[in-house]
This record gives structure tokens, sequence and C-alpha cells, in this order.
């Protein structure tokens, strides 16, 4: 009896030995300097979804310029997906009714018109002033679209934008196609990185929904950034957990995730401080999406995240700049 429970009390000293020393040694960090994590002490960082759709028309340049220039945002989140004739573009969906047609009108679906046919579109048509509730960009002439930013974004265009004046600017995208064409829209972000903006390289993290195409990234595209897969993201906070940190494998530059999920029935909570610290011992930047409720962004201030993804850039930072008063 004393030398079975001699055994027992063993493997138990040494599973709590283990558990210990998994919990204690420090993760290997993904990225030594990581542009995406804040500086200790600092306030969140305002990642503008979609360029911040409830102030300006969603993906538009009206509307990135007003997140950088009168917000002072330093995050630009956006998506795109090729044209028929091979270029990328920014927009949410895969056609482009929602802001630019009227109601009834035939789907325009991006991958089958060429940009020239797109940018006759006016993406600020079906734009609502969250204070008036009226259209203000319905009468805009064809003619002053590209002016007041109001035609479909190509992907060089928002990099163009910013480059000479705010180098420090990062951009969170995400490859909407999937198979060739994204393996395409891939070459084509690190190309038109290393030709026209190699100081914008490392300030962009790449994100997408495809398996295919996350594998494509991880191996011809390593010097790209990448954020959490669906998949990785779930492995990660499995492991975090199970406080087993030294079995998650990831790869990935930020975290990127809701408040919550949902999974058959299970209400997970993803805002648990220890997700936030452990992302952070392996300098992997935490951000959060979609926050738009004034309550919900003051927690994730406490919480000590590095980024708060808002359609409502103007709310954020009149939050955080309460926060910077006290």
């Amino acid at each position: 009896m004393k030398k079975g429970w001699k055994i027992f009390l063993s493997i138990l000293a040494v599973l709590v030995v283990f558990f210990v020393m998994i919990n204690v040694i420090p993760p290997k960090k993904v990225l030594e300097d990581n542009p995406f994590v804040k500086e200790e002490g600092a306030l969140p960082m305002i990642a503008a979804h979609r360029g911040g759709g409830v102030s300006n028309p969603e993906n538009t340049l009206m509307a990135y310029r007003a997140a950088v220039n009168e917000f002072h945002i330093q995050v630009c989140e956006t998506d795109v997906w090729m044209t028929s004739d091979g270029h990328l573009v920014y927009s949410h969906d895969g056609s482009i009714n929602r802001m630019a047609c009227k109601e009834g009108e035939p789907e325009v679906i991006i991958a089958e018109h060429t940009l020239e046919e797109l940018k006759q579109y006016n993406m600020g048509y079906n734009f609502v002033d969250p204070d008036t509730g009226e259209y203000p960009y319905r009468d805009v002439p064809q003619e002053k679209l590209q002016e007041m930013g109001l035609q479909i974004l190509e992907f060089h265009e928002l990099m163009e934008e910013f480059y000479d004046t705010h180098k420090d600017l990062l951009f969170i995208v995400e490859i909407k196609d999937g198979g060739e064409t994204g393996f395409r829209a891939a070459n084509m972000i690190e190309e038109t990185l290393d030709k026209q903006f190699p100081d914008y390289k490392h300030n962009i993290v790449i994100g997408t929904f495809h398996p295919e195409i996350e594998e494509d990234l991880r191996n011809n595209h390593p010097a790209l950034y990448r954020g959490a897969s669906t998949a990785g993201a779930a492995e990660f906070i499995i492991t975090q957990l199970l406080h087993v940190n030294l079995f998650s494998g990831v790869e990935f530059t930020c975290l990127q995730i809701p408040l919550a999920y949902d999974i058959k029935g299970i209400h997970l909570d993803l805002t648990w401080q220890t997700y936030i610290n452990r992302a952070h011992r392996k300098n992997i930047a935490v951000q959060y999406w979609t926050i738009n409720d004034e309550d919900e962004m003051r927690m994730l201030i406490e919480k000590g995240v590095d980024a708060i993804m808002t359609d409502n850039p103007k709310l954020l930072r009149k939050v955080l700049e309460e926060y910077a008063k006290k």
C-alpha cells in the first residue's frame, strides 16, 4: 500500500513540475519587434474597420483620409478582391451593390468586371449620414468621384496616399479570394510592397479565411506578417485555456478575435485576461473586432489589448482621449 502511494505521489509531483515548467518557461517570441504590439503602458491602437464606415463610406479613400487625418488612427483594416482584368481592389463584399447600386439593380460582382467598369460607380451612393439619416453623396457627379475619394480603391492607392507622410501607419488586409486568384493576390501584395512601398512591408499583416491561401502565405511569402486563421486562433485559445502554452506552435503576428464565440451551443468568452497575457508572452498582438459599443471599448482598454477594430473611430478616439486625461 505504501509503495503504491509513493508511486502515485511521484507521478503527481512530476505532473505538477511539468505543468509549472511549461507555464514558467518563456515561450519563443513570434517576432522580436512586433509593430502591432503597443508600447508598454500605452493605450490601444485604433484600427479603422473598413476605414470607419459609420462616419464615411466604407473602404473608400474618403474614409481612410478621415480616419488618419481627423481621428488619428494607427491601423487601417480592409479586404481585397481581384477584378476580372487583374487589379486588386478594396471591398468587404464580393459585389459592390450594397455600397454603390440602387435597390433592385443586377449584382455587380467584382470578379466579373474590369477596374475601369467598377470605377464608374459611386462607392458612397448608399452611405447614410448617421446624424441626418440622409444620403449625402448620391448626387456627386461621376467626374468628381476620384477627387472626393469615392471611386473603388486599388491596393496601391491606399499605400500611395500615406506613404510619404505616415511611415508608421499599419495595415490589416484580408485576402478574400481563394484558390489561384488568392495566390495571385498574395503575389501582387508582396511585389507591390517590394517595388513601390518597401518601408510598409512590415507594416502590414495579411489574413484569410481560406486554408490554401494561409498555406501559400506560410510557404511562399514568409516575409509577410500573417494574422491568425480561424484554426490558428482556435489552437491558441485551446492551448492557453489548458495552460499548455509550450505546445502552441503558432506563427501568426496578430491574434484577431471577436469578444466571444458560440460553438454548438457553448458560449466561449474570448476576453479572458489570460489569453491576452499569454499572447503578449509570445509578442503576439491582440486585436478585437468589431467593437462599436463604448462600454466594450472601455473594457478592452482596461484589459490592455493592442488594438480595437471599430467602424466608429471617432467614438473610440473620444473614449481614448478621456483615458489619456486620467
